[in-house]
């Protein structure tokens, strides 16, 4: 009988980490801590949470009398609710606005259970006193999306002590509008980032758990040009290496077609647009919206 070669499945040993980093070398660089100083001077916080953070929130479980860690806190989505709730916090950032940010509203709404740290995911956490199972919980709201990811799970992975919860776009980044894409052709060049959390954390011995959580964001425009320069940046940053010129080319000259369609008049121009500015006389006829996948696991 012919000896029958083994079967090795693919799903098991591919080095799902390793392509992720060549995913991100292809991809734009990652914004500074600077961009999101300047950033952090256009958030508002709300006192209500968003449905995007009650929705993490329950999916999160966090216990009665838990620690958290909020790794890339921004401005406290999770951290103020979760400090208010008289959890002890680290609202971690490298964005020292961010954080001046999560200080001045603690202190407006009289919160004294979050403490703020000055850190990024490459910086020797233990120096900031975040050591080995410091806290119960460690989360990572709409901020892993890093050069190393598997060394970014580790690090969460290292600090918890129960549970460890992140979430990640299902497409390729949230400043992307897969419908967009799709509709001018580059569906082909879509990622889908968090699935390689998922197949990084299955292959190391955790059964991750999945829920969705949609995000709407709202786009307005002074006019047809300014619509097109928005988008267009949106094509560039999607491509980045990884779709050829004359692709691009060929996406943007669809974009041309595609906006008169899908520009309508916005009823609410004028009006404050949540980023510190005011809302332009154009909409797009459909709100753009970006679906979150938050993975939890118990470690």
């Amino acid at each position: 009988m012919a000896a029958i070669d083994a079967f090795t499945p693919k799903l098991t040993t591919t080095d799902w980490n390793e392509e992720w980093i060549a995913l991100q070398q292809a991809r734009r660089a990652a914004d500074s801590a600077e961009h999101w100083d300047e950033r952090s001077k256009t958030y508002k916080q709300a006192d209500a949470p968003t449905p995007y953070v009650e929705a993490f929130l329950e999916y999160a479980g966090v216990r009665p009398g838990e620690s958290v860690l909020d790794m890339g806190c921004g401005t406290g989505a999770l951290a103020i609710p979760l400090g208010g709730m008289h959890h002890d916090v680290i609202a971690a950032d490298f964005s020292r606005g961010m954080l001046d940010r999560v200080r001045e509203d603690c202190e407006r709404m009289g919160i004294g259970s979050v403490r703020t740290e000055l850190m990024s995911w490459s910086d020797d956490w233990e120096a900031h006193g975040v050591g080995p199972k410091c806290v119960d919980v460690a989360l990572a709201s709409r901020s892993i999306a890093t050069a190393d990811l598997g060394d970014s799970l580790e690090r969460l992975i290292a600090v918890a002590r129960r549970r460890c919860c992140i979430t990640l776009p299902t497409g390729s980044s949230p400043r992307t509008d897969e419908r967009i894409l799709s509709a001018i052709g580059l569906q082909p060049f879509l990622g889908r980032d968090y699935l390689y959390a998922f197949m990084i954390l299955s292959n190391n011995g955790y059964k991750p758990e999945v829920h969705y959580i949609p995000s709407e964001r709202l786009d307005t425009f002074g006019s047809e040009e300014e619509a097109f320069a928005s988008l267009r940046k949106m094509v560039m940053d999607a491509s980045c290496s990884m779709v050829g010129g004359i692709a691009v080319a060929e996406a943007l000259e669809n974009l041309r077609a595609w906006l008169p369609e899908n520009l309508v008049e916005n009823p609410n121009a004028g009006q404050p647009d949540g980023r510190g500015g005011v809302q332009g006389h154009l909409r797009l006829r459909e709100a753009r919206v970006t679906t979150w996948a938050f993975i939890g696991w118990d470690v």
